[in-house]
């Protein structure tokens, strides 16, 4: 098993920025590939920013430009580094790892509140 906590969730407002972390601890050898998702009320999770392996990274045409995925391999930790925040980035924001082959591995974090006012 993994666990995954998040952090660095808050109040901004709008232009702001904000890190959220994502600390792995476990069983760390069955995940290679670390994202962020978002769900925002009544919408669906969607896909915010990926880092693989390779450290190859994609990202929602949503946050392409204001948001950068990167990751410690030393820490076992993922950061979502936020800028230029907008009241539409207002979400739950989910820390996911999982192994790109081996799909049963695949593990979520609690989640943390990310609030943009204008």
């Amino acid at each position: 098993q993994v666990q995954l906590v998040e952090s660095g969730g808050g109040s901004v407002q709008a232009g702001g920025s904000l890190r959220l972390s994502c600390a792995a601890s476990g069983s760390i050898f069955t995940i290679n590939t670390m994202s962020w998702y978002r769900q925002a009320p009544g919408e669906q999770r969607e896909l915010v920013a990926t880092i693989d392996r390779r450290d190859n990274t994609h990202y929602g045409d949503a946050v392409i430009g204001r948001f950068t995925i990167t990751r410690d391999i030393d820490k076992n930790t993922a950061y979502l580094h936020m800028i230029s925040l907008k009241p539409e980035d207002t979400a739950v924001y989910y820390c996911n790892a999982k192994h790109d082959v081996l799909t049963q591995y695949n593990y979520w974090g609690q989640g943390t509140q990310v609030s943009v006012s204008s």
